[in-house]
């Protein structure tokens, strides 16, 4: 994966294909990938660039936001630096704690466990499988990242709401770079819970608040160093306990310039990954690419698509920074007892910083090692926008012209890399 570092050898073909979407490689009847087990265990990898991430993204039922993340950074030529990551918004007192800390004594896995279970001195991930229940498959996450922060969280993953991938098989989920997927320079890929049930306790400064609420876990590894993957990333989660439970997940990532359909300098193509969870079951799996030389999918079939509606200048960040957000959906229903095509949208309000949790300065938080290979390359200051906001998916299923008004919480993030 170093060989477009160190060669300055030209491709056979510079027009060739440098960048091969997960989109491109699945029809849409094939785009929904049920997760196997090894799917969700950690490669915990300690040679190459590679940035692996779990992610529990909770909405407590008074809108706090809770999220607890495991950050494990390999950069090639130094040890394996691993994160804890904790970050909780509360919109109605406007109060955010963000907690990140290097932990000590990294174990994966633990004795008796599998590698889909990690701890360390300041949290632990615990798996359990509990076959033919309502709820097969579960997470117990603790977090004690700092002596004033203390998170303890069960999270269940419904029977009819499986985890997913884009496409089947072990290849499944894989967006590669390099002109040779079989001998790729770098990868992504995205696995996903859509839909969970979470319950648990914070203890902070000593008082103990108990939460419960709906959430989304993601599985994220990429192979590459960090700012050549992409130019920027766009995601949201969507949650709402109406028509017995809805989600709607999108993740979006446009690649530099460097990585395109047409070889280097013909980037700036964004593929998109999502799904949507309809009346407590997963019902749609969705996937899209846009961009240069990228050709013109039908989406009225399949679409999942991210917008950036009239964007101003921020002083702060140096970048555009949108004022509304359009997120879109359309994808075949995997229900065989309701065939056709699902659809949906979501418009997210952040004009005038409504619903900002934070501008993140990437540089001041990423681990020290990794900051230092990043910044060389890319000489950017890269910023994630959050957002946490009360928002109303428009929600078509099969069978019906009619649009049903969802409403529900949707913590949404726009990064900026370069």
């Amino acid at each position: 994966m170093f060989s477009s570092f160190f060669s300055t050898a030209p491709p056979a073909d510079p027009t060739a294909a440098n960048f091969h979407p997960v989109s491109s490689r699945f029809k849409d009847g094939e785009v929904f990938g049920e997760l196997a087990p090894k799917d969700t265990e950690m490669l915990c990898q300690s040679s190459g660039f590679v940035t692996e991430t779990q992610i529990f993204y909770t909405i407590a039922s008074d809108g706090t936001s809770i999220m607890c993340q495991l950050i494990h950074s390999s950069t090639g030529m130094w040890y394996p630096t691993i994160q804890c990551v904790c970050k909780i918004h509360n919109p109605n007192t406007k109060e955010t704690t963000w907690k990140s800390v290097n932990v000590n004594n990294f174990v994966c896995p633990p004795s008796g466990l599998d590698k889909r279970s990690t701890k360390a001195d300041e949290f632990s991930i615990t798996y359990k499988s509990t076959p033919g229940s309502d709820y097969p498959e579960s997470y117990t996450v603790r977090a004690n990242p700092t002596p004033d922060l203390q998170i303890t969280m069960d999270v269940s993953r419904p029977a009819d709401i499986p985890g997913y991938k884009v496409g089947k098989g072990d290849q499944g989920g894989y967006s590669y770079f390099g002109p040779d997927p079989k001998n790729a320079e770098g990868y992504v890929i995205h696995r996903f819970w859509p839909r969970y049930k979470a319950s648990g306790h914070i203890v902070q400064n000593g008082k103990a608040i108990s939460f419960e609420g709906p959430g989304m876990f993601v599985h994220a590894i990429q192979g590459m160093r960090p700012n050549l993957v992409a130019a920027s990333w766009n995601f949201a989660h969507f949650q709402s306990n109406d028509l017995g439970g809805v989600s709607a997940i999108q993740m979006e990532f446009t690649t530099t310039d460097a990585y395109g359909l047409k070889g280097a300098g013909s980037g700036g193509v964004s593929v998109s990954v999502g799904s949507l969870v309809v009346r407590g079951k997963l019902v749609a799996v969705t996937t899209d690419a846009k961009g240069p030389n990228v050709p013109a999918g039908d989406e009225s079939r399949l679409k999942s698509k991210v917008t950036h509606l009239n964007a101003i200048h921020d002083a702060d960040t140096g970048y555009k920074k949108p004022s509304e957000i359009l997120f879109e959906w359309a994808g075949p229903s995997i229900l065989p007892e309701t065939p056709g095509t699902y659809r949906g949208s979501l418009r997210v309000d952040v004009a005038e910083d409504k619903g900002l949790i934070e501008k993140v300065d990437i540089l001041a938080e990423i681990p020290y090692v990794l900051k230092m290979a990043v910044n060389y390359v890319a000489g950017t200051k890269p910023y994630i926008y959050q957002w946490i906001n009360p928002a109303t998916l428009s929600l078509t299923e099969p069978g019906s012209d009619t649009p049903l008004d969802v409403k529900g919480t949707v913590y949404s993030e726009a990064t900026f890399i370069s």
